[in-house]
């Protein structure tokens, strides 16, 4: 295959990663303050709910995995179904009925519709990636970057919407959901036209599956430190705005610092790439963790009126975040040689990603044990939760990358 083959292979392979993070934003941080704000739900039954659909998320990732595994033949047809899907209920989502019973009883039946779909969807696409020459790396450099960039979108559209006055908001939510529904049915397509399907795989038991997968030391060497760096990772992003509004005071520029932490990521995808490629996945990904360990205690050191000292810790941190989302789904498709266990595998890494933002919610009754109360100005428990605790969950994920790492094919060492 030619360069400018292999080229447009990549990019056909990541333009999907801009609608799946287009959906997920909204699905974990704008539906929930839509459906207290605008619809009316109770903030006590709306948690709830939002518990019970994400742990059900969580739950059912590796059953995916292994379906997909088990009917690897038919994979297209499961992303096609799952994209179906997703958009429909992504629409629905916005779009719930007037009677706030009946709205309850809505966003039961699409959360669990979207989280399903998005699931499936996003675990085939993941494990695909490992099909690819080289094991995807270009590629997914390809889709981290297209997921960035709708990570962005999805940041400022819902949220300068909902801003808008309420008589503007459903038509405005109607054209954005339409945009949305346009952009995942072009990337399905292009992906499934352009990119080989994935080889048929046999039939496997679960159980022979997660077995195999085991007896893989790389495989078990992978899930500690990528669980330590996702809750790092987690903690952060749930306290950053406090961060942003009380110690350093500087709520207004709260887009301007996650638009730099999040371009910062985008930009230096191929750089990491082309660091991996000198050095090694393991290493590569040790040195990231150090610039975010570095980037962390600089901002442990701030106070208010700090702006632009914080957006060189937002520019650091986003670089190092571009590592994590590149290098361990790299690492996990080299490391996982059973073709029917892959999708299992990939199952089992983003269930560990949801767990650790399930686990990060410590963060909040932490605080509140440490006397800090939001809204009341610059605290000194604050920045050792925000900055110091991900500081030593990162430190001990480096450390076990640095013990165990040359597990690893392709394991340079940092």
């Amino acid at each position: 295959m030619s360069t400018a083959a292999r080229r447009g292979q990549d990019a056909a392979y990541g333009l999907l990663g801009a609608p799946l993070a287009m959906a997920a934003l909204p699905l974990f941080v704008q539906i929930p303050a839509y459906y207290a704000s605008h619809v009316g739900l109770a903030l006590a039954p709306l948690g709830w709910v939002l518990f019970g659909a994400r742990l059900l998320d969580m739950l059912q990732d590796p059953v995916f995995g292994h379906l997909l595994d088990r009917s690897a033949q038919r994979q297209k047809r499961w992303m096609a179904m799952a994209g179906a899907v997703l958009a429909v209920a992504f629409v629905c989502l916005w779009k719930p009925p007037h009677d706030p019973q009946a709205a309850m009883l809505w966003l039961v039946a699409m959360l669990v519709l979207a989280y399903g779909a998005h699931s499936m969807l996003s675990i085939a696409y993941l494990s695909w990636a490992s099909r690819l020459p080289e094991k995807g790396l270009r590629a997914v450099a390809w889709r981290e970057a297209a997921g960035l960039a709708g990570v962005i979108v999805a940041s400022v559209i819902p949220a300068a919407i909902l801003a808008a006055e309420a008589s503007q908001i459903d038509a405005r939510i109607t054209f954005y959901c339409a945009g949305f529904a346009a952009l995942l049915g072009l990337a399905l397509l292009v992906l499934l036209r352009q990119n080989p399907p994935p080889p048929q795989a046999d039939g496997h038991h679960w159980k022979s599956a997660l077995r195999g997968l085991w007896e893989t030391p790389a495989f078990r060497t992978l899930l500690p430190p990528y669980l330590l760096n996702a809750l790092s990772a987690a903690i952060a992003a749930t306290l950053a705005l406090f961060f942003i509004e009380d110690q350093l005071q500087q709520g207004r520029l709260a887009g301007l610092f996650l638009a730099a932490y999040f371009g910062a990521a985008a930009l230096g995808l191929p750089l990491w790439g082309a660091l991996s490629r000198r050095v090694g996945a393991v290493a590569c990904w040790r040195y990231a963790m150090l610039l975010s360990v570095a980037g962390f205690i600089g901002a442990a050191l701030l106070g208010p009126g700090d702006r632009l000292a914080f957006l060189a810790v937002c520019l650091a941190t986003g670089a190092a975040l571009g590592a994590d989302l590149l290098l361990p789904p790299v690492l996990l498709a080299r490391s996982v040689r059973q073709a029917q266990a892959v999708g299992v595998a990939f199952g089992i890494l983003t269930m560990l990603g949801k767990l650790a933002l399930a686990l990060s919610g410590i963060a909040l009754p932490l605080l509140a044990a440490l006397d800090y109360r939001p809204g009341q100005g610059p605290s000194v428990s604050l920045p050792l939760v925000y900055a110091l605790l991900p500081c030593l969950l990162k430190l001990l994920a480096w450390q076990v990358l640095g013990r165990y790492g040359r597990r690893f094919p392709d394991s340079g060492q940092a």
